[in-house]
This record gives C-alpha cells, structure tokens and sequence, in this order.
C-alpha cells in the first residue's frame, strides 16, 4: 500500500493525499484548492480566493473514490477540475459536508464566471491572451452541478465499505458542520492496516458544535498541525469576549462594530453567540446585519442540521425556537442594502464577509468607515500576508482600498475565541488516544513548516518517535 502527499505539505491548504492499495484502488482523500500561492482579492463577497488551475499530478481517470472531510474551499475546491479531467467516480462526505460544498462551489463558479466575462471584454492583448487560458482551467457552475450529481452521503460512525478489503468510517471532527475525521482499514495479504485522517480538528466546547472525537487505534495518523506551535490567546467563553467588545465600542460610545467573517462556520457561531447575549444576558438590542448571501443560505443548512448540533445549541433552541434569529437582526440581501447601510447613523453590528478584509462587502463596509474614528474594525480569524486584514493588524497608518489612500483612524481589534481550530493542546490530546508502541508513523501536514517542527518536537517528547513531514509528491510504503 502506498500514500502520496500532493497537498497540504509544508503549507497550510491544498489538501490532496492518494492512497493506493495493493490491488490498485486508489483513493483520493481531499481534493483541495492550494489559496497559499494565489491568495488575493476575489472581487466577490465570498472568502474563496482564487482557486488551482491546470492538471492534477496524477491521472484523474485513475481514481476509484474521493472522501471529502469538509467543505472548506481548501479541501474541496479542486472537486469540479477532477470530473473535468477525467474523473468518473463518486464523492463521499457527509450530508452537511454535501449542502456546504455546493454553496462554496457554486459561489465560486460564479466568481470565476465574473472574471471570464471581466477579462473577455478587456481589449489588452496580455489579458485576451490570459482569457484563453482560463477558460481552459476554471471551472464553471456547469460543472459544479455535474459534480455534486455524483456525492454520496454517508452517516457519521458506520463502516462503510469501499471495495473488497477496503472500508471507512467518518468521525465528528468538530471545526465545521459535517466536518469528519476519516479511518481507513485496508486488509492485505491477511493482514488489516489502519490509516487515520485527521482532517481539521476543530476545538472544544466551540460555539453550536460538538466536540471532535477520537480515532480508534490505527497504524498510520495523518494529522494536521495548523496551530502546532502555539496555544490560543482568548480564554474566556465568546460570550464574555463579545459582550466587552460590543460595549466598548456600541454603547459606551455610539459607535459601529464591522466583524469581518467566513460566511460558512464563524458568521453562524457568532449570530448564535449575539442571540445568546439578548436573550439570555440582557443585553442592550443594538442594530446587527449580517450582510453576506452565502451566509444566510449557510444558516439554513445549520437549521436543517439541529441534530449534529452540541447538546448546548439543542437545549437553546428547544427553549427559544430560534438559534440564528433575535430582536433588531436584519440579513441584506441585496448590493443596494448593503450599501444603504452606510446611511444608518445609530450604533449597530456589522457582520460580512470575507474574513480577511479582502473583496466582497465587508471591503465597502470598511472602505466607509476606516477614518471614522468610532468605528471598531474586529478580526476573529486568520488573515493572511498581504490582504487587507493582515495590514490593518499591522497597523499601517493609511490603507489603499480601491486603489484610494485612506487613513486608519477607526481602531483595529482581533480575537481568536472563535478559531475553529483545536490549539496545540488540542492536537497533542487528539493525538495521545493513539499508542505510541501501535502507531508507526505520524505523518504532519496542513500547516506552515515552522508549526510542523515545533509540533514534531513536541509529539517526540510526547513518547511519538516517528513523526514525518512530507514534501509534496512524496511517496512512502504503508
């Protein structure tokens, strides 16, 4: 048996790895789009940026299976130039996994699709000459379509075989609504082996969602290691942290609250969170708007899904009927209310995406306010080099936004309470369930390379003394 790392390798996205059986089924867990090399404003209001295009390193025709372990673009953003290429099989994910996919697909087909008509109507012979290429390589919502046509849903907890000798088992993960730890058991020449993928590992006692669960013992453990080398900053619950914020910032002085948010997770932890201050707290009913149509239709997804929530969420919502909706909230729906809410002169909330400051709404919304010095600019996510929210953290006293030079007077705050992902406790404590005597190997992967050593570091003084990390391409015996 064979495993080969074409994603996710000393870096933090493109999640791709290729298992390769003795009698040759191959399967692909993950077929994620690499946003490392080609983050950058997506001119759209979704955080999608710009997705991989060109050939796959491998032939697609020759994969039997794909098991998707979540919806994030940078596990499954590569699904619809699979089935272009060649690929004729199924997809298999959870069915919250499935609804979430489809809308983070579907959204940037439609970004893609924006940008082919952008370029087609440019009369530079470099951009008409970049045009033709790309009409090769994005995918469209054609293709989306075709590709979510062949998904299987499949429940959380029950062995499901993939082919003679061959099954797998989905496990909670935690991090986002369908997200699922994978474990593959392959029995060859009498002998069972047991490969464990960890997918991302979300944290406890995390806003609406369970707690990731552990893998049963395995031989192999391909773990991710996003946060391996540090721990997070916010101990106190999300309540306490927004309830300060909101207060300094909305009451204490009439001002206006932006949230930069992922549409698909953090937009429904954090409406979750502000009903919870209403209804329970009694907390003041300033203005909130959610201004972001994928997440509004994400939302829904969440409600459909009460089941999967954590007992917390269940109990809340069986008492108020409601976990999204609460007095003074208003989703905008329309470009023209999003706009129109520049003119609202009371305190309010803005919440909108993307959640790294960069394309979409949010970028009018800070564009509007960035020298309104009672304006509160919170990020609660990871921003990376060069966007927009990764220069306002760096505090750059003036900001271009739309190719016009504007000074930062509003004040920039962040937080990391609602990180979806588990810190390094979390990982260590995720990885401890296994034995060191049993597990072989630990392969490292889904995090930048200084996270990887310090996590690998820390692993070996766990008692983990085989403990790997992979180069893209790399290929190793199982």
């Amino acid at each position: 048996m064979k495993l080969t790392f074409w994603g996710a390798t000393r870096q933090v996205t493109g999640s791709m790895f290729l298992l390769e059986t003795e009698d040759n089924y191959r399967i692909l867990i993950d077929c994620g789009a690499d946003m490392d090399k080609k983050a950058g404003s997506n001119g759209q209001e979704d955080e999608t940026p710009k997705l991989d295009t060109g050939f796959f390193p491998f032939e697609a025709s020759t994969i039997n299976v794909v098991l998707l372990t979540h919806a994030h673009i940078d596990h499954s953003g590569n699904i619809p130039n699979l089935y272009r290429e060649g690929y004729e099989g199924q997809v298999l994910c959870t069915d919250p996994t499935f609804s979430l996919t489809n809308l983070l697909l579907q959204d940037a087909a439609s970004l893609n699709s924006r940008r082919l008509n952008e370029m087609g109507k440019s009369k530079k012979q470099k951009v008409r000459k970049k045009f033709a290429s790309l009409q090769k390589d994005l995918f469209l919502e054609k293709q989306v379509r075709e590709s979510m046509e062949s998904v299987v849903t499949i429940q959380y907890n029950r062995k499901f075989k993939l082919a003679d000798g061959v099954d797998v088992t989905f496990i909670p993960a935690g991090h986002l609504l369908g997200a699922a730890h994978l474990v593959i058991n392959v029995y060859e020449n009498g002998e069972k082996k047991s490969i464990g993928f960890s997918g991302d590992i979300g944290r406890r006692n995390y806003p609406l969602l369970a707690d990731p669960e552990p893998l049963p013992p395995v031989d192999y453990l391909i773990c991710e290691s996003t946060y391996g080398n540090r721990l997070h900053i916010d101990t106190q619950t999300p309540e306490s942290v927004l309830a300060d914020v909101i207060k300094r910032t909305c009451i204490d002085i009439p001002g206006r609250l932006i949230i930069p948010s992922f549409s698909v997770g953090r937009t429904q932890a954090l409406l979750y969170t502000l009903n919870r201050l209403y209804t329970e707290q009694g907390f003041e009913n300033i203005k909130v708007f959610s201004d972001s149509p994928l997440a509004l239709e994400s939302t829904k997804v969440y409600q459909k899904n009460l089941r999967l929530l954590n007992r917390e969420a269940k109990d809340y919502y069986d008492e108020n009927e409601s976990l999204f909706d609460f007095a003074n909230f208003e989703y905008l729906e329309s470009s023209k209310a999003s706009r129109e809410v520049s003119n609202y002169n009371q305190p309010c909330i803005i919440i909108s995406s993307s959640g790294m400051v960069q394309g979409g709404r949010v970028e009018q919304h800070v564009a509007a306010n960035i020298s309104n010095p009672y304006c509160t600019i919170l990020i609660i996510g990871y921003c990376a080099e060069g966007t927009l929210g990764w220069r306002l953290l760096n505090g750059q006293p003036t900001i271009s936004i739309k190719d016009k030079e504007e000074p930062v007077l509003a004040k920039v705050e962040r937080t990391d309470v609602f990180s979806g992902h588990g810190d390094r406790d979390d990982l260590v404590r995720f990885v401890k369930h296994q034995s060191p005597d049993r597990l072989k190997k630990i392969f490292l992967v889904h995090g930048d390379y200084t996270s990887m050593v310090a996590f690998q570091q820390t692993l070996q003084e766990e008692g983990f003394n085989q403990v790997e990390l992979p180069a893209k391409g790399q290929e190793y015996e199982l």
